[in-house]
């Protein structure tokens, strides 16, 4: 598998493993090599840079509103990238952080006190 997969659609419009589990995340992250829907780094549950080391897949895209940057892993840099297949990004009215029925009013405090990413 090549990292960057132009063809694959995004896996949902909402981090996967956070639908799942019920969870919230602050920012969305799109896999370029298969679709795959994770929450940031600044997120509580950093799927998808687990969904990176996991998997292999080291390319990941900004599944932002506005946002095309890319950023690859291994390499721990930005990196220009080829369009991939639409959406570009969740929907324009889902909130960041979200989904905002599941974001708890103190969501600031609960990340800053949460352990550093080993």
């Amino acid at each position: 598998m090549t990292a960057i997969d132009t063809t694959v659609p995004p896996s949902g419009t909402g981090c996967v493993e956070c639908d799942e589990t019920g969870s919230w995340w602050v920012h969305l992250r799109r896999c370029a090599g298969c679709g795959h829907i994770g929450c940031c780094d600044d997120s509580l549950n950093r799927h998808a840079s687990a969904h990176a080391r996991e998997t292999g897949h080291p390319v990941i895209q900004s599944f932002e509103p506005g946002e095309d940057w890319f950023w690859d892993y291994r390499a721990s840099r930005f990196l220009a990238g080829p369009a991939l297949a639409e959406p570009h990004s969740h929907p324009a009215d889902q909130t960041a952080p979200g989904p905002a029925e599941r974001v708890p009013s103190d969501w600031r405090q609960i990340l800053q006190s949460r352990a550093p990413e080993a």
